[in-house]
């Protein structure tokens, strides 16, 4: 490092947002190109500190400092080499992860700190970005083959993390996927303007050209049952994600035109990769109500502007966050403060410390309102402020409240697993279900969670059916089932 005092002498800068109003006429990812000046001054502010605490916040291991230091001296072919060495996707997390890394990054120590923390994200997606347009990212094939089979039962990130990992250990892979796409959430559920599918795409045929096979259309449980499931294949790695989502049985909930957040997203997003001529569910015109104040519902919100909804409202029934981070969540852990999205900057009012009582429709089962009231936090539960009552008109609600865990009906019940108390399969120490020969990995045995604990778990889950196939394993184990995230 040749110049320890880098970041005191430049300051955090990320690329800038297209203009909202030309944005929302188009679909295509939100950030500009980044200079590649830039690039190099951001990972110069890089301390190299003696303990790199962005390791904290990372359950990949990314190597942080080495590749910050290597884009430094524009070394870049190496920094790919390093940031490879941790992260299957780094194409995904550079663009879908909110940086725990940052958070835990040495910089942000202070909360009125006015440096920052060095621009991680940032130079992570520039630096698989230079690799791709340089040609870098080539096909891995495997020297040897076991002559061992392994069926991957979802194509979200850890199952494809998983599936490449096996696939490179030489073992004969299948990725099975219920949707017409391979990508599962990386597909449907993130939209264009997160991340543009060529990404995703590209990457899928760096794995097809490596022998990873993907099935798609394919109901595991029902157009393949799980008797023929087990018996076809010497292992089975379960990445199905948690994908039942939590709903909200108020009054009026059957009528016309309240959905799950996800149910939208899917169609918004067939619509963008050309299966469908128009979405199933359109914001166009509509006021929009989304309940949910996270990822999903920022996600909602962005996509409904684009659809052209007349008035957005997103509500969330815990208070306000403070703006800068809150005591109870200290530095290296994930900070409780405010946040604004790309989709917040573009519209919508922000609704905090509310509650929603019932759904109102007209005569003909259309909703027309929802009705709300303020609620106050007393020793950790949600109390009805008396007297708060109101009607928000709206024709459209989106609920993006999260998800509650895997699906049990079909596959799971089948294989007769056993589920924890969260509703997750139950997996032991080795990434093993209570079915011999079935492990799980990603969302679906640990719950909703961030991209980068997904590919930790698909890489970590990879190294347990190599040892269980082979004897043994040389494949990385980033995190055990039961590591617990910081955020």
């Amino acid at each position: 490092m040749p110049d320890p005092k880098g970041f005191l002498k430049t300051g955090r800068e990320v690329p800038r947002r297209r203009p909202v109003d030309v944005r929302i006429q188009d679909w295509r990812e939100v950030y500009e190109d980044f200079p590649t000046e830039e690039v190099r001054a951001q990972a110069g502010r890089c301390m190299d500190c003696g303990i790199p605490f962005c390791h904290n916040g990372c359950p990949l291991g990314n190597l942080i400092p080495e590749w910050n230091d290597l884009v430094r001296r524009d070394d870049w072919q190496a920094a790919i080499e390093r940031l490879h060495a941790t992260n299957n996707f780094p194409e995904f997390t550079g663009r879908l992860c909110p940086a725990p890394c940052e958070a835990s990054c040495v910089l942000a120590i202070n909360p009125g700190d006015t440096t920052g923390a060095v621009a991680i994200k940032q130079v992570e997606v520039e630096i698989i970005d230079r690799a791709f347009s340089e040609g870098w990212v080539t096909p891995l094939p495997p020297a040897v083959r076991t002559g061992k089979s392994v069926a991957v039962v979802g194509s979200g990130p850890a199952g494809l993390a998983a599936a490449q990992q096996l696939t490179r250990a030489g073992h004969e892979v299948t990725v099975m996927e219920r949707a017409d796409r391979i990508g599962g959430l990386l597909r449907y559920g993130i939209p264009e303007f997160k991340m543009e599918k060529r990404h995703l795409d590209r990457r899928l045929a760096q794995m097809r050209a490596e022998g990873t096979r993907f099935v798609t259309s394919c109901d595991v449980g029902v157009d393949l049952h799980a008797e023929e499931l087990r018996t076809s294949y010497d292992a089975v790695l379960l990445a199905g994600g948690a994908t039942v989502g939590r709903d909200l049985p108020a009054p009026g909930r059957g009528l016309a035109g309240i959905h799950l957040a996800m149910d939208y997203l899917h169609s918004a997003s067939r619509v963008q990769e050309g299966s469908l001529n128009s979405p199933l569910i359109s914001a166009a015109n509509k006021r929009v109500v989304i309940i949910g104040g996270g990822d999903t519902g920022a996600d909602c919100l962005g996509t409904v502007h684009r659809q052209g909804a007349a008035v957005v409202h997103q509500l969330e029934i815990l208070p306000t966050p403070p703006d800068q981070r809150d005591a109870s969540t200290p530095w290296p852990t994930w900070p409780l403060m405010m946040r604004a999205g790309s989709a917040h900057e573009e519209g919508g009012e922000r609704v905090f410390a509310v509650n929603t009582e019932r759904f109102l429709g007209d005569d003909d089962g259309q909703l027309r309102a929802i009705a709300l009231h303020e609620v106050a936090t007393v020793e950790g539960r949600f109390e009805k402020v008396e007297g708060t009552e109101w009607e928000l008109p709206c024709e459209l609600v989106l609920l993006a409240m999260g998800f509650t865990g895997a699906q049990p009906d079909g596959l799971l019940t089948d294989l007769g697993v056993d589920f924890d108390a969260r509703g997750n399969v139950a997996r032991d120490a080795g990434w093993q279900s209570s079915v011999p020969g079935i492990f799980v990995a990603g969302d679906m045995g640990r719950g909703q969670s961030l991209i980068v604990w997904a590919i930790a778990e698909g890489r970590a889950a990879a190294a347990a059916v190599d040892a269980h196939l082979t004897g043994q394993s040389m494949l990385p184990r980033p995190v055990r089932p039961t590591t617990l995230a910081l955020r």
